[in-house]
């Protein structure tokens, strides 16, 4: 059934004053003033990223200070009226690995494979699980941020990557049962056929879907920062997640989505967000939206992508962008209720990601199926098929399904 509760509307959690080094020089007033920023948009939630290696340096150290600054982002996260999500291992964040130094050098050994390692993570994981959960604003813990951005370093195999995340998810379920626990991977869990991160493990695994939106990834080449593959690339992810689901009714987070340069011009983000949030809204399986991120990257620091400087909805001094406004102007319409969800068409899709994850290149961005997916999108909301599904009633009844169409 499609789902029934307002979309959430949150930011990740981007520190202006020092980036995520912030977390080593903590000081409250500044994350105070950074959440009153989002909370000013109308906004609901926030995710978070501890450092992992400053939080557990050593396999068998987890530092309380850590835990207790986080504890204390958190609670400042309530008094501005935002709930948490957490994720654990950072892990990936802006094209920087942070990762702890029993994991590199002559220690060198795969995060996802080796035993003691993933011991020790296991160990994190409780640990930091177990004092988020007590906090009444926290809703979620993410096992990490795009943790499939750390193949190829940490080598690993497709039955390995999922056990390594369902046995992470059972440690957080059981020591916070009452949070949601989620799986984060970048899309070419998606789209690239040999990635050992596969598509199952996004619908399977952690308590709903989330899917992280980049236009950078090929989307923008397409038809330009407005263009129609351009401003759906979410929702066509969105999509793709719920048709790969066996639950017609598991809700799909877009984690991630942003504006970046200079596949979306300045002078393009309002609009780009505009038309991005307009799109996904009317999808069913929504559940909510995470801006990416919440500040910008101070130009003093060195070493970034040239696109992760400006990716925020506030400046470093906490200057309300265009973008900004276009997502409290969404939060806004969407905070109190969704309209009924509108039966729609679907196009038929011949990859069943989840039995041949090696076909993942047929549904990439400016391939042939998504090509027809973003002609018919333009009419209206359009859901996708697979065909082991496309003759079940009750299906696509639950998913608001009332015809199935095939690529012309």
């Amino acid at each position: 059934m499609p789902l029934s509760h307002p979309i959430r509307f949150g930011a990740n959690y981007v520190p202006p004053a020092g980036w995520f080094h912030g977390w080593l020089d903590f000081s409250p007033d500044s994350v105070r003033r950074d959440l009153d920023d989002l909370a000013g948009l109308g906004l609901d939630h926030v995710r978070v990223f501890p450092i992992w290696p400053w939080i557990q340096p050593n396999r068998a150290l987890i530092r309380q200070q850590g835990i207790d600054d986080l504890l204390q982002v958190i609670d400042i996260a309530a008094e501005s009226g935002l709930s948490v999500a957490v994720d654990l291992l950072q892990g990936h964040l802006s094209s920087f690995d942070f990762l702890p130094s029993w994991v590199l050098t002559w220690h060198e050994r795969s995060l996802f494979t080796d035993p003691e390692v993933r011991d020790g993570i296991a160990a994190y994981a409780d640990r930091v699980a177990r004092a988020v959960g007590e906090r009444d604003n926290v809703f979620a813990v993410t096992l990490g941020n795009e943790v499939n951005n750390l193949y190829p370093a940490n080598p690993t195999t497709p039955e390995a990557s999922t056990r390594w995340a369902a046995e992470l998810i059972d440690v957080v379920r059981a020591a916070a049962p009452h949070l949601l626990c989620l799986h984060s991977l970048y899309d070419a869990s998606w789209y690239d056929p040999g990635h050992p991160f596969r598509p199952a493990d996004n619908v399977d695994l952690g308590d709903l879907t989330t899917v992280h939106s980049w236009v950078f990834n090929g989307v923008s080449a397409v038809d330009g920062p407005l263009g129609p593959a351009t401003v759906t690339h979410a929702d066509y992810l969105v999509e793709l997640a719920a048709a790969t689901s066996p639950d017609p009714a598991r809700p799909v987070w877009l984690q991630e989505v942003g504006a970046p340069r200079p596949d979306v011009p300045q002078a393009d983000a309002a609009e780009f967000t505009r038309r991005t949030l307009d799109a996904v809204t009317a999808n069913p399986a929504l559940w909510g939206v995470t801006w990416w991120c919440s500040h910008d990257v101070d130009r003093s620091l060195a070493d970034f992508p040239a696109r992760e400087y400006d990716l925020g909805l506030f400046t470093v001094d906490h200057r309300a962008k265009p973008a900004a406004r276009a997502l409290a102007s969404a939060a806004e319409a969407h905070r109190r209720s969704r309209p009924p969800a509108a039966r729609r068409p679907a196009l038929l899709c011949e990859v069943d990601l989840r039995a041949e994850p090696e076909r993942r290149a047929e549904v990439a961005p400016g391939g042939a199926f998504h090509t027809e997916w973003v002609r018919l999108r333009q009419a209206g909301p359009l859901a996708i098929v697979t065909r082991s599904r496309a003759a079940d009633s009750g299906y696509l009844a639950a998913r608001g399904i009332d015809a199935v169409l095939t690529e012309t």
